[in-house]
């Protein structure tokens, strides 16, 4: 790269940091070409992005942004991920370290909070933003069923003892 593709690189990924709100460092220890394209599959069908930054470019676009917590991970051979949801990103990692031993989970940022590996593995075992509304909506249309149910109930009783009280006249007539 030349110093204007740098520049323009920096630029990029600063662009990139200013848009985000989280982001999660990892360490390559050794992944084949075919683990790192499954690793990126998995990631941007999660809705985020994996990139293998240089560290000293990643360093200077994370200078004067939320996330320059991060910067003292990015030492040896790591890797960017980032998204738009938080949950999103961290899950799709954790996920994809946990079936392999050679990609490495060094932390990551939430905002200005810099989280470590344990913070990052519990905001991904959080349900999805999907899942979270699917669970909201179903608590608002629980009271409204309900509401349905007791409604609909008393009818119900007076039906069944009208019954009730015609098969006993039915009963004493024959």
């Amino acid at each position: 790269m030349n110093r204007t593709e740098k520049r323009e690189f920096v630029a990029s990924l600063a662009a990139v940091f200013a848009e985000t709100s989280m982001v999660v460092v990892t360490r390559n220890d050794g992944l084949t070409v075919a683990q790192v394209t499954d690793l990126r599959r998995r990631v941007r069908a999660a809705g985020a992005t994996y990139k293998v930054a240089k560290n000293r470019l990643a360093t200077l676009a994370l200078d004067g942004t939320r996330f320059d917590g991060i910067a003292p991970l990015l030492k040896g051979p790591t890797a960017l991920a980032w998204s738009q949801d938080p949950v999103a990103v961290a899950k799709a990692v954790v996920e994809f370290a946990k079936t392999n031993d050679k990609l490495v989970l060094l932390g990551g940022a939430l905002g200005t909070q810099t989280l470590s590996v344990e913070g990052v593995k519990a905001l991904a075992e959080l349900p999805s933003l999907e899942t979270l509304r699917a669970q909201l909506v179903g608590l608002i249309s629980t009271p409204a069923t309900r509401i349905a149910g007791v409604l609909q109930a008393p009818a119900g009783q007076l039906a069944r003892v009208f019954g009730a009280y015609a098969k006993t006249g039915e009963a004493d007539a024959a």
